[in-house]
């Protein structure tokens, strides 16, 4: 028990329980996506920043958006692909700590940002002649500021309570990266306060803000069925449609993985679940947005030089 005691100075991830060939294999499946999620949502960074007609509200959230994409990608994927090269290869009990920081709080913004893009086209589409005096750029700044911020306080209150605790050993996380209810599986102390606190933060992180977005689509669709006009039938239902996708790959995939039954879905299951969210949810995202978005599209069209001439 003494050396079991003994204070925990790294971690070993253990990953996927496959063969050396496999691993390979997912390297060089798992590599190409995470450039294209790199590469797509830093697309969209820039298509906002050089033209000056997508300096709107909309885009503004969704520039946010695409910094979280990239955040969540750069967290969790370098060391996935790390251990996929070399599995014996462990992480730093500092370097553990952060990175379990660190998706929990861009977790936290991502779900709060989309209840905030939700809430932007229930005011464009619900009240479209108070829009700008609305949504001014000080509401914009201040909710998404509220976001960021809360999902540092939240995840700091997570990290305060895991860090006190002892861990034993062996050392190893079932898991790609250092998830915090992977982590907590080690403490060789009572875990049900942590337990507990990421159970309520899931709950109110995932249960609200997605009982939020229902019920302003609800009264966006009331509101778009009113529309006289075909053609702003259609534009209104492709914007809403693109973030209404986005909502349902990310929460979807984080309630069943958080606020679903303990009991039920395997272990492995949740892990592969988990890389659907934090690899595959930020490549998805600028794909759905770009591919129905003609703004986008166009803007992209103009920067290339490919615009025809009218």
């Amino acid at each position: 028990m003494g050396d079991n005691l003994t204070s925990i100075t790294e971690f070993l991830l253990l990953g996927f329980p496959v063969g050396p060939r496999i691993q390979m294999l997912l390297f060089g499946l798992f590599s190409p996506f995470y450039v294209f999620t790199l590469l797509g949502n830093g697309t969209i960074l820039g298509l906002i920043s050089l033209d000056s007609r997508l300096h709107t509200p909309m885009y503004f959230f969704l520039s946010h958006l695409a910094v979280v994409d990239i955040a969540y990608a750069c967290n969790t994927v370098p060391q996935m692909l790390v251990n996929l090269l070399h599995p014996a290869k462990p992480i730093s009990f500092v370097g553990c700590m952060t990175q379990t920081f660190l998706f929990s709080t861009f977790a936290v913004t991502e779900c709060l940002l989309l209840v905030v893009m939700s809430y932007d086209r229930y005011v464009a589409i619900c009240h479209p002649l108070r829009y700008l005096a609305i949504m001014t750029w000080r509401v914009c700044i201040t909710l998404a500021a509220t976001s960021w911020a809360t999902g540092v306080v939240l995840s700091l209150i997570h990290l305060v309570l895991l860090l006190p605790l002892p861990f034993c050993r062996p050392q190893k996380i079932n898991h790609f990266f250092c998830e915090i209810l992977a982590v907590l599986k080690l403490a060789c102390a009572d875990t049900h306060i942590n337990e507990n606190m990421v159970l309520a933060g899931a709950i109110s992180g995932l249960v609200g803000p997605l009982s939020t977005i229902v019920v302003s689509y609800m009264c966006i669709l009331c509101a778009i069925l009113q529309i006289q006009s075909r053609e702003g039938q259609r534009k209104a239902f492709s914007t809403c449609f693109s973030h209404l996708c986005v909502v349902g790959l990310f929460y979807g995939t984080a309630i069943i993985m958080y606020v679903g039954p303990r009991y039920g879905n395997p272990k492995e299951q949740k892990k592969y679940l988990l890389l659907f969210h934090s690899l595959f949810n930020p490549m998805l995202n600028p794909l759905i947005y770009s591919l129905r978005n003609s703004e986008v599209k166009n803007t992209l069209k103009r920067l290339l030089g490919v615009e025809r001439a009218l």
